[in-house]
């Protein structure tokens, strides 16, 4: 697969900005069951002291509480993973399409998924080599750089503050 240029990627900000403030949607879910297995899930039970169930989160050590659940902007991942089967490799949890950016959830807010209740965390997403090698340096730039740092672009944690059910299609509100 062609990895996209930084001009590629620059062209995609408009359509990323306008995702729902309000009302967003959970596109896909993903069970990470191994270090690189990926199991895409339509309904997944989310614990608050295993997180994601299915997911290898809570078995590694080295994992902070702060990182149980991971969440991308769809339309990020859209852009630089180009097909949805592709969507799994950037190694998030939760697809969501919702403005994740700093203006609109912030450290210590909620959202409701189904009927979980997640809290966001202040913990930075980075990419990592792995993600350099499945999407690219340039979409590791463009995730990571300085001039969009505010709009979560790599994707964001949270953790689970009330256990719940949630489905591919569910709603997301803040509470």
């Amino acid at each position: 697969m062609k990895h996209l240029t930084m001009d590629e990627l620059e062209a995609g900000l408009e359509e990323i900005e306008s995702a729902p403030k309000s009302n967003g949607t959970v596109e896909m879910i993903v069970a990470r069951p191994t270090v690189n297995g990926r199991l895409t899930l339509q309904k997944a039970a989310l614990t608050i002291n295993g997180g994601l169930e299915g997911d290898n989160w809570a078995a590694r050590k080295r994992v902070r509480p702060d990182e149980q659940i991971t969440i991308a902007n769809v339309r990020v991942v859209r852009l630089y993973a180009q097909k949805p089967e592709r969507w799994p490799l950037a190694g998030d949890q939760l697809y969501v399409d919702f403005d994740i950016s700093n203006a609109n959830l912030k450290a210590g807010d909620r959202i409701r998924i189904g009927t979980a209740v997640l809290q966001i965390t202040s913990k930075p997403h980075d990419g990592c080599n792995k993600f350099i090698q499945r999407f690219g340096h340039p979409a590791f730039t463009f995730v990571n750089m300085d001039a969009h740092r505010h709009l979560n672009l790599r994707g964001i944690y949270a953790i689970v503050v009330q256990s719940g059910t949630i489905h591919a299609g569910d709603g997301i509100i803040k509470v």
